[in-house]
């Protein structure tokens, strides 16, 4: 059988065509790759840019909102405007109701819509871990407040002894103990250098607070768990009697209060019990397609001056273990 000579020529150039083509198109689709990377990261950073000033000027807001309670005076409960959460709403409607207006949202256009959102929280409705020492030392009645709200939530007391031990070691002032002590807790969530377990932490996280200086208990806006903690002789039930009183009509005083607890064994004591509040934790979120941006930030009012201590800003899930 004869061989045509030409036809392995015409085969190589075939095939180093077919490479060739297969080369082009891997470099065009990676420069296209390179191409739509970039511009995914420069959206994603300027959304983030975005959502971080939009989450400033709801923080702004919620200042002005405790501000003008301020402006009011008397008791802080849970009827007030600022207990009102922000339910998920859309941002350019938001905005143009501000301004008298009426949008209709036109999904033609291909805009991606924020969604805002938030609550303001009263940051007294909770125990707050500073007040279990003072001068460096456990205070007994902080300590056996914090006993009963372990009792409530069935957790082991061993975890809080081993909790205020460490505490203490944390702000001990002596040199010689302070290169073996822990660090000294920021947020709740460092509670779990001090000894307590990722599970007493997440049952303790709604009750529990950490503030810079000594606190009292709000009882208009505390939760039955912490009203039978703070207060001595106090159980769940009359605790929920004391929550369905004042929900329909709040505590004006602690006197108003002594007598809504219809015990008069009980006596309140005005350095750890209240009816109004100084700290408050103001939680804002902003959904843009995918892409979820929350910030916490807490805020101590004195008269009408609200100033933020501390601001923390990043996804949800990051916020999942805070």
């Amino acid at each position: 059988m004869r061989c045509d000579g030409p036809t392995k020529p015409r085969g190589a150039a075939l095939l180093t065509a077919m490479l060739t083509v297969v080369l082009v198109a891997s470099l065009a689709s990676a420069m296209l790759w390179q191409q739509w990377r970039g511009v995914e990261v420069e959206a994603a950073q300027r959304t983030r840019v975005q959502s971080a000033w939009i989450l400033t000027g709801a923080l702004d807001w919620a200042r002005l909102i405790l501000r003008e309670d301020a402006r009011q005076g008397g008791a802080d409960h849970l009827a007030e405007p600022w207990a009102i959460a922000l339910a998920p709403a859309r941002l350019s409607t938001f905005l143009a109701a501000q301004q008298g207006q009426t949008v209709v949202a036109d999904s033609s256009e291909g805009v991606e819509e924020a969604f805002l959102s938030g609550h303001i929280e009263d940051l007294q409705a909770r125990l707050n871990v500073s007040n279990l020492l003072v001068n460096g030392k456990q205070d007994e009645a902080s300590v056996q407040t914090w006993k009963r709200l372990f009792e409530q939530l069935d957790l082991p007391p061993s975890e809080l002894q081993l909790m205020t031990q460490r505490l203490e070691l944390a702000f001990d002032t002596d040199a010689k103990t302070k290169a073996q002590a822990p660090l000294q807790p920021q947020t709740v969530s460092d509670l779990m250098w001090l000894g307590l377990s990722a599970h007493t932490l997440e049952v303790l996280r709604p009750f529990v607070t950490l503030l810079p200086v000594r606190t009292s208990v709000n009882l208009n806006t505390a939760a039955p768990e912490v009203l039978v903690a703070c207060i001595p002789g106090f159980d769940m039930a009359q605790a929920r009697a004391l929550v369905t009183s004042r929900a329909s009509q709040h505590l004006t005083t602690l006197q108003d209060a002594e007598k809504r607890l219809a015990n008069p064994v009980i006596q309140l004591d005005a350095a750890s019990h209240a009816i109004a509040s100084r700290f408050f934790s103001v939680t804002g979120q902003l959904r843009v397609g995918s892409y979820t941006m929350q910030e916490q930030s807490v805020l101590q009012r004195d008269g009408m001056d609200v100033k933020i201590l501390s601001r923390t800003r990043g996804t949800v899930s990051q916020f999942n273990n805070f």
